[in-house]
């Protein structure tokens, strides 16, 4: 690979990294403003903060940058997008921090499935039998069947499935939508998305649980930006395993501030679910790193 498409990987990385450790704290205010509201109000306060946190983008841009002739697909992304981050913020309330963060790391063995139905990504037998251990390590955190099962979990997967069909959406926009173009109009069309929900369950936030909906919204927004940037810069089945950095990050923060433990069931799915995903990343930097020596190599290249 060459020393260009090094830095932009190294960059894609860190990008991930930042946005993980955004999503970690976002997760710990959710939990925090849960002792209060719902789980459907958070969400909603979530984006109505973040829309605030992101307007200082609008301001730089100008209203330009709203200009597009995608927003059909920035709708469906959308849509799809609130009905998982409702599950997602529904398993971050009910269930502990590391095994809901930990489930939604499922999400890479669905995308990889879905690169290759919607982007045309080739996957061969390796990569599928990656795909097949990440499951297992899913199993082995839900224990379906068994006394420890909690069916918040299958709310938690949902998110994941969902989350997946997202990344594909925001790789596909990312091929022609600025990175914030992308979050800006996400934003927008998450709050109205988000309020329908929320008037269900409406209860006026006090006290600290205002601090806390709007960290979330901060760092909400934050991690967002951080991932379209890293999408951006590289393909998704390679960035999405390596934001699993979320999960200590999580666990770390839900023992020091909820006295939370990681169970040995959270623990060896996640080291499965991990191993899975490092295994897809990898594979994924071989075929990229292929690509580029291909390229530079080529007949064409050379004659240029």
């Amino acid at each position: 690979m060459s020393a260009v498409g090094r830095r932009e990987l190294l960059g894609a990385v860190g990008l991930m990294v930042c946005s993980a450790a955004m999503f970690a704290c976002m997760a710990v205010m959710i939990r925090l403003a849960s002792k209060e509201l719902h789980a459907f109000e958070i969400a909603f306060f979530r984006n109505f903060f973040g829309l605030v946190f992101t307007l200082p983008l609008l301001l730089h841009h100008g209203t330009g940058i709203l200009k597009t002739d995608k927003l059909h697909l920035y709708t469906g992304r959308c849509l799809i997008g609130i009905v998982s981050m409702l599950c997602g913020f529904w398993a971050i309330v009910h269930l502990p921090l590391a095994k809901a963060v930990t489930i939604s790391y499922s999400t890479p063995i669905f995308v990889t499935i879905l690169a290759v139905l919607f982007l045309g990504e080739v996957v061969r037998g390796r990569r599928w039998a990656a795909v097949g251990l990440g499951f297992i390590g899913v199993l082995v955190i839900m224990r379906p069947g068994t006394e420890g099962f909690d069916g918040n979990t299958l709310v938690a997967l949902t998110a994941s499935v969902l989350s997946a069909i997202v990344a594909i959406s925001i790789k596909v926009l990312s091929r022609t939508e600025k990175p914030d173009a992308i979050v800006i109009w996400t934003t927008l069309l998450w709050v109205p998305m988000s309020l329908v929900p929320a008037l269900f369950v409406w209860e006026w936030p006090s006290g600290w649980t205002w601090a806390w909906v709007v960290a979330a919204g901060f760092f909400g927004t934050a991690g967002h930006m951080f991932w379209t940037r890293a999408l951006k810069r590289a393909d998704a089945s390679l960035l999405t395993p390596i934001s699993f950095m979320q999960v200590p990050f999580v666990a770390v923060l839900a023992w020091w501030l909820f006295d939370e433990t990681v169970t040995a069931w959270t623990a060896a799915g996640a080291a499965i679910i991990f191993g899975a995903n490092a295994y897809i990343a990898h594979r994924e930097a071989r075929v990229a790193s292929r690509a580029v020596t291909d390229r530079e190599i080529s007949p064409e290249t050379q004659q240029r």
